[in-house]
Protein backbone atom coordinates (compact mmCIF):
# COMPACT_ATOMS: atom_id res chain seq x y z
CA UNK A 1 0.00 0.00 0.00
CA UNK A 2 3.07 2.23 -0.18
CA UNK A 3 2.74 3.65 3.35
CA UNK A 4 -0.95 4.54 3.03
CA UNK A 5 -3.12 3.63 5.97
CA UNK A 6 -6.49 1.96 5.71
CA UNK A 7 -9.52 1.44 7.92
CA UNK A 8 -11.36 3.77 10.31
CA UNK A 9 -8.14 5.23 11.74
CA UNK A 10 -7.06 6.31 8.26
CA UNK A 11 -10.36 8.15 7.77
CA UNK A 12 -9.73 10.07 10.97
CA UNK A 13 -6.24 10.94 9.73
CA UNK A 14 -7.58 12.59 6.55
CA UNK A 15 -10.68 14.12 8.16
CA UNK A 16 -9.19 17.56 8.96
CA UNK A 17 -7.82 18.00 5.44
CA UNK A 18 -10.87 16.46 3.75
CA UNK A 19 -13.67 18.28 5.60
CA UNK A 20 -13.21 21.71 3.95
CA UNK A 21 -12.67 20.11 0.53
CA UNK A 22 -15.79 17.93 0.78
CA UNK A 23 -17.95 20.74 2.19
CA UNK A 24 -16.69 23.16 -0.47
CA UNK A 25 -17.47 20.65 -3.20
CA UNK A 26 -21.01 20.14 -1.90
CA UNK A 27 -21.89 23.76 -1.11
CA UNK A 28 -20.85 24.91 -4.60
CA UNK A 29 -23.32 22.43 -6.07
CA UNK A 30 -26.34 22.92 -3.86
CA UNK A 31 -26.05 26.59 -2.76
CA UNK A 32 -27.84 25.88 0.54
CA UNK A 33 -25.61 25.81 3.61
CA UNK A 34 -27.96 23.59 5.64
CA UNK A 35 -28.20 20.98 2.90
CA UNK A 36 -24.45 21.18 2.26
CA UNK A 37 -23.78 20.48 5.94
CA UNK A 38 -26.21 17.55 5.93
CA UNK A 39 -24.75 16.04 2.75
CA UNK A 40 -21.21 16.51 4.10
CA UNK A 41 -22.18 14.69 7.30
CA UNK A 42 -23.81 11.90 5.29
CA UNK A 43 -20.61 11.65 3.25
CA UNK A 44 -18.41 11.04 6.28
CA UNK A 45 -20.91 8.63 7.85
CA UNK A 46 -21.04 6.62 4.62
CA UNK A 47 -17.24 6.71 4.40
CA UNK A 48 -16.95 5.39 7.97
CA UNK A 49 -19.41 2.59 7.16
CA UNK A 50 -17.34 1.69 4.10
CA UNK A 51 -13.98 1.59 5.89
CA UNK A 52 -15.50 -0.50 8.70
CA UNK A 53 -16.96 -2.98 6.19
CA UNK A 54 -13.83 -3.06 4.06
CA UNK A 55 -10.76 -2.37 6.22
CA UNK A 56 -8.59 -2.35 3.08
CA UNK A 57 -10.22 0.89 1.89
CA UNK A 58 -7.70 3.74 1.78
CA UNK A 59 -9.57 7.02 2.38
CA UNK A 60 -8.37 10.10 0.54
CA UNK A 61 -9.79 13.50 -0.34
CA UNK A 62 -10.60 12.46 -3.96
CA UNK A 63 -12.29 9.28 -2.71
CA UNK A 64 -14.38 11.32 -0.24
CA UNK A 65 -15.33 13.77 -3.02
CA UNK A 66 -16.63 10.76 -4.97
CA UNK A 67 -18.66 9.64 -1.94
CA UNK A 68 -19.98 13.22 -1.63
CA UNK A 69 -20.98 13.22 -5.31
CA UNK A 70 -23.07 10.10 -4.71
CA UNK A 71 -24.59 11.52 -1.51
CA UNK A 72 -25.51 14.70 -3.36
CA UNK A 73 -27.17 12.64 -6.11
CA UNK A 74 -29.07 10.77 -3.37
CA UNK A 75 -30.20 14.12 -1.96
CA UNK A 76 -31.42 15.24 -5.39
CA UNK A 77 -33.34 12.00 -5.86
CA UNK A 78 -35.04 12.47 -2.47
CA UNK A 79 -35.79 16.10 -3.35
CA UNK A 80 -37.39 14.94 -6.61
CA UNK A 81 -39.91 13.02 -4.53
CA UNK A 82 -40.47 15.87 -2.02
CA UNK A 83 -39.89 19.27 -3.66
CA UNK A 84 -39.07 22.28 -1.50
CA UNK A 85 -40.29 25.83 -2.18
CA UNK A 86 -37.87 28.09 -4.02
CA UNK A 87 -37.14 31.67 -3.06
CA UNK A 88 -37.82 34.39 -5.61
CA UNK A 89 -34.97 36.04 -7.44
CA UNK A 90 -34.01 39.26 -5.62
CA UNK A 91 -35.50 42.40 -7.17
CA UNK A 92 -32.20 44.28 -7.06
CA UNK A 93 -28.94 42.35 -7.15
CA UNK A 94 -26.78 45.47 -6.71
CA UNK A 95 -25.17 47.67 -9.33
CA UNK A 96 -21.61 46.92 -8.18
CA UNK A 97 -21.75 43.18 -8.97
CA UNK A 98 -19.67 42.13 -11.94
CA UNK A 99 -21.68 40.76 -14.86
CA UNK A 100 -20.08 37.34 -14.48
CA UNK A 101 -21.04 37.16 -10.81
CA UNK A 102 -24.59 38.24 -11.59
CA UNK A 103 -24.83 35.65 -14.35
CA UNK A 104 -23.68 32.98 -11.89
CA UNK A 105 -26.30 34.06 -9.36
CA UNK A 106 -29.03 33.98 -11.99
CA UNK A 107 -27.83 30.56 -13.18
CA UNK A 108 -27.88 29.21 -9.59
CA UNK A 109 -31.37 30.65 -9.10
CA UNK A 110 -32.51 29.14 -12.38
CA UNK A 111 -31.08 25.74 -11.41
CA UNK A 112 -32.91 25.95 -8.08
CA UNK A 113 -36.21 26.36 -9.94
CA UNK A 114 -35.74 23.16 -11.91
CA UNK A 115 -36.95 19.74 -10.88
CA UNK A 116 -34.27 18.11 -8.73
CA UNK A 117 -33.57 15.43 -11.35
CA UNK A 118 -32.94 18.12 -13.99
CA UNK A 119 -30.76 20.08 -11.55
CA UNK A 120 -28.74 16.99 -10.68
CA UNK A 121 -28.23 15.97 -14.32
CA UNK A 122 -27.08 19.46 -15.37
CA UNK A 123 -24.80 19.82 -12.34
CA UNK A 124 -23.14 16.45 -12.83
CA UNK A 125 -22.65 16.99 -16.57
CA UNK A 126 -21.77 20.68 -16.81
CA UNK A 127 -20.58 21.78 -13.35
CA UNK A 128 -18.72 18.59 -12.45
CA UNK A 129 -17.86 18.04 -16.15
CA UNK A 130 -18.56 14.31 -15.95
CA UNK A 131 -19.05 12.24 -19.09
CA UNK A 132 -22.63 11.17 -19.79
CA UNK A 133 -21.80 7.55 -18.92
CA UNK A 134 -20.65 8.52 -15.43
CA UNK A 135 -23.69 10.77 -14.95
CA UNK A 136 -25.87 7.81 -15.94
CA UNK A 137 -24.16 5.59 -13.40
CA UNK A 138 -24.58 8.12 -10.57
CA UNK A 139 -28.21 8.79 -11.51
CA UNK A 140 -28.86 5.04 -11.87
CA UNK A 141 -30.10 5.40 -15.49
CA UNK A 142 -29.07 4.11 -18.86
CA UNK A 143 -26.87 6.30 -21.05
CA UNK A 144 -29.75 6.82 -23.50
CA UNK A 145 -32.13 7.80 -20.69
CA UNK A 146 -29.50 10.18 -19.31
CA UNK A 147 -28.98 11.83 -22.69
CA UNK A 148 -32.74 12.32 -23.00
CA UNK A 149 -32.85 13.66 -19.44
CA UNK A 150 -30.05 16.13 -20.23
CA UNK A 151 -31.94 17.31 -23.32
CA UNK A 152 -35.09 17.90 -21.24
CA UNK A 153 -33.07 19.53 -18.46
CA UNK A 154 -31.35 21.94 -20.86
CA UNK A 155 -34.71 22.84 -22.38
CA UNK A 156 -36.17 23.43 -18.90
CA UNK A 157 -33.15 25.55 -17.92
CA UNK A 158 -33.46 27.71 -21.04
CA UNK A 159 -37.20 28.15 -20.41
CA UNK A 160 -36.62 29.12 -16.76
CA UNK A 161 -33.61 31.38 -17.38
CA UNK A 162 -34.78 34.98 -17.15
CA UNK A 163 -34.54 36.81 -20.44
CA UNK A 164 -33.55 40.34 -19.47
CA UNK A 165 -35.64 42.36 -21.98
CA UNK A 166 -38.75 40.21 -21.61
CA UNK A 167 -38.42 40.23 -17.80
CA UNK A 168 -38.38 44.04 -17.81
CA UNK A 169 -41.50 44.06 -19.97
CA UNK A 170 -43.27 41.65 -17.58
CA UNK A 171 -42.26 43.90 -14.67
CA UNK A 172 -43.80 46.90 -16.42
CA UNK A 173 -40.61 48.48 -17.74
CA UNK A 174 -39.40 49.08 -21.28
CA UNK A 175 -37.33 46.64 -23.29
Amino acid sequence: MSGEHSGPGALLEVYDAALPAVYGFVVRRCADQRIAEDVTSETFLAAMDTVRRDPGTVPSVPWLIGVARHKLADHWRRAQRTPEPVENLPEHAGEDLADAHLDRLVAHHTLAQLAPIHRSALTLRYVDDLPVAECAEILDRTIGATEALLTRAKRAFRAAYPDQPSRRIREGGRA
